[in-house]
């Protein structure tokens, strides 16, 4: 907004700058570009963030106008980017619930994303990419995913009337390469990983002119991501957890979380305590937890990854600064747990609790119980882990004893 206090029009389509948005700013150097205009990465080659005038989005909601508001994503619309109620592209995002897991003995609590559409927490991302495409009147869009997001991409792309081209690793569940085809993208399968895909994707933007809407590679994907943040805040009484436990690709939400405690503060709807921001990733693939343990700024290109929590499975995040900033400006850490112990934390839990994890949400789980034995989190710390998609999208195991209906049953073998 150009003038400080100026309360957003949400009714109004005619109405030019309907949010609070001022500029972009480059995460690593602080130039500053304009925000009215489709961009990338910055000039530098790094994550752009949207930054706000906050003085007057203070002005225009306060707590008591949120909470009369439905229980959906868009409740938080000062704080998102989407200039025009027109062009926001929705299909039903609610608040996540944050489910108490009494059985682990802990103040632990997850907050479960599968509930959202397309079944993850991708949708936060994308709904806000697509919708801001939608706004700056791109047809044409394309992503490197491990499935999720690719899913994500296709189904808001579909219901905004935009041409969506996806591709994913070769190994990636049919599950996730067929619900993409079915909601209306063209999927290509790469032998390769996601950065692979991701050379395709950017190699193809001259001649397939195509809007690359890869992690962190244009800047609203983190916006989305940023209400993961601003619901916990919300859900606690605005008052934050001692830790969160992220399964960390990208780090997309791990960023925007970070950046949605931030914008609070300095509209003062909370204080300066942060969550021990601790990002989680696979034995097989740990850039983040390397470079942490290393002390250096940027990750590394990781070799032969491999895991079976195939979100996690970014070798390279283009992010990684911002993700290492967050982790240590919290006095969090990086952990990395092996593909074993992800599995046996998905069986334990659906055992335990009846909660089916998703193989990157069990990764969360493993990796805190990994942090209580080794002291590194109190048990009676609260803390959150990140269920970030639904567990039903992904392989299980074989089940079922078979029975013979034609044969006389014994029913007391069945117990």
């Amino acid at each position: 907004m150009s003038q400080s206090g100026a309360v957003p029009n949400w009714t109004n389509v005619s109405e030019a700058r309907p949010t609070f948005v001022s500029h972009l700013e480059c995460g690593l150097t602080g130039e500053r570009l304009p925000a009215d205009v489709p961009h990338n990465l910055s000039p530098a080659g790094k994550p752009l963030l949207v930054r706000y005038d906050l003085a007057a989005l203070a002005d225009g909601i306060s707590k008591a106008q949120l909470a009369a508001r439905p229980p959906d994503l868009w409740r938080y619309r000062e704080f998102l980017p989407v200039r025009r109620s027109r062009n926001i592209v929705s299909l039903g995002e609610c608040l996540t619930p944050l489910i108490p897991v009494p059985e682990a003995g802990a103040d632990l609590w997850i907050k479960d994303e599968g509930r959202l559409p397309t079944g993850s927490f991708k949708a936060r991302g994308l709904c806000m990419a697509v919708s801001m495409a939608k706004e700056f009147g791109i047809a044409r869009m394309a992503m490197p995913t491990n499935g999720n997001a690719g899913a994500a991409l296709a189904a808001y792309c579909r219901a905004a009337g935009i041409e969506a081209f996806v591709f994913c690793p070769d190994d990636t569940p049919q599950t996730n390469i067929r619900e993409i085809a079915l909601q209306g993208a063209k999927v290509f399968c790469v032998n390769g990983l996601i950065n692979d895909c991701g050379k395709i994707v950017g190699d193809g933007i001259d001649s397939m002119g195509w809007f690359d809407t890869s992690t962190l590679k244009e800047p609203y994907r983190i916006e989305g991501k940023k209400t993961m943040g601003l619901e916990l805040a919300e859900q606690f009484g605005w008052e934050l957890p001692e830790a969160i436990f992220y399964p960390t690709g990208g780090g997309t939400g791990l960023i925007g979380m970070w950046k949605a405690f931030d914008e609070l503060e300095r509209i003062g709807w909370i204080g300066s305590r942060r969550p021990r921001m601790i990002a989680v990733q696979a034995d097989g693939c740990a850039p983040i937890v390397k470079a942490y343990e290393d002390g250096v700024e940027f990750a590394e290109l990781w070799p032969d990854a491999h895991t079976v929590a195939a979100g996690i499975r970014v070798p390279a995040a283009v992010g990684d600064f911002l993700i290492l900033r967050a982790i240590r400006d919290s006095g969090g850490f990086a952990i990395a747990v092996s593909d074993e112990a992800i599995l046996a934390a998905r069986d334990e839990m659906a055992a335990e609790t009846g909660f089916l994890l998703c193989p990157e949400g069990a990764a969360t789980y493993a990796a805190w119980r990994q942090s209580v034995r080794d002291g590194r989190i109190a048990a009676n710390d609260r803390a959150v882990l990140f269920n970030c998609a639904t567990g039903l999208k992904y392989p299980m195991p074989p089940a079922g004893t078979p029975l013979d209906r034609h044969l006389p049953i014994d029913y007391g073998s069945l117990a």
